[in-house]
């Protein structure tokens, strides 16, 4: 077993918007594969609407069984942006400007154009931290294990480098992928005594697909181990040569 701690994460995101279908969620996938790669495992993922209420009971629910929460959207200038302000009521915090948030805006904006609405972007919970923003100025903030990241996607995929240094990592995530040509129900009781042979040290999921006319599985294998993911990748493959099931290049 590692020496290291395993680190999680939770994702709340949060936007009517996304639960309309309006705007599809691509925050999720980015984070996760971003967080992954730092060693830190995503256990669960939430969308939730602008509605204070339900933002401070999820954020107060979360926060106590993951050691980080990443939320998105609610932290722009107009009135159904309250993710901030309730993030602050789930403290029991100060809902007040930044001062050096302040001063970013007001720079990048001037003084003439520097109105309330973008002024509301520089309020926060009382001793946030903030998770600069190269993109459009307007920064995130951190308050204990919640990191609260804007919810356009590119906005939010340029501020996670300036986050990094504030994130504890943990084993890194090794993975391997195998596609074949077949259903899950010819190999699943194989990969079921496979995955009973590496439990708690291998993970694997099997996930069907049709893709470029061919019906098929991709087995994904997850693990901190290197070498004992790499046994069972080829304990996998002479699995399915034995079975005579073509494995597929490329998917």
């Amino acid at each position: 077993m590692t020496n290291k701690k395993e680190i999680t994460a939770g994702i709340i995101i949060i936007g009517n918007e996304v639960l309309s279908g309006r705007t599809k969620d691509i925050n999720t996938s980015t984070l996760a594969k971003w967080l992954n790669s730092l060693g830190i495992e995503v256990k669960e993922a939430r969308v939730i609407p602008d509605l204070e209420s339900i933002i401070i009971e999820t954020v107060n629910n979360l926060r106590k069984k993951f050691d980080y929460i990443f939320t998105t959207g609610g932290i722009g200038p107009t009135h159904d942006d309250i993710t901030a302000k309730s993030i602050s009521k789930a403290f029991k915090k100060k809902y007040m400007y930044n001062k050096e948030a302040y001063e970013i805006l007001l720079k990048y904006y001037g003084k003439k154009e520097f109105n309330d609405s973008r002024k509301k972007m520089a309020k926060m919970p009382e001793d946030a931290k903030l998770i600069y923003n190269p993109s459009s100025a307007a920064p995130g903030f951190m308050i204990k294990n919640i990191i609260c990241l804007p919810g356009v996607p590119l906005i939010l995929q340029s501020m996670l480098h300036n986050l990094k240094k504030y994130l504890k990592k943990g084993s890194k995530i090794f993975s391997l992928s195998i596609s074949t040509q077949t259903v899950e129900s010819k190999i699943a009781n194989n990969l079921e005594k496979i995955q009973n042979k590496y439990k708690k040290i291998v993970e694997i999921g099997s996930y069907p697909f049709f893709r470029l006319g061919k019906i098929g599985v991709s087995v994904v294998l997850r693990s901190e181990k290197k070498s004992k993911l790499q046994s069972c990748h080829k304990e996998i493959i002479k699995m399915l040569t034995k079975k005579k099931l073509r494995i597929l290049k490329g998917i």
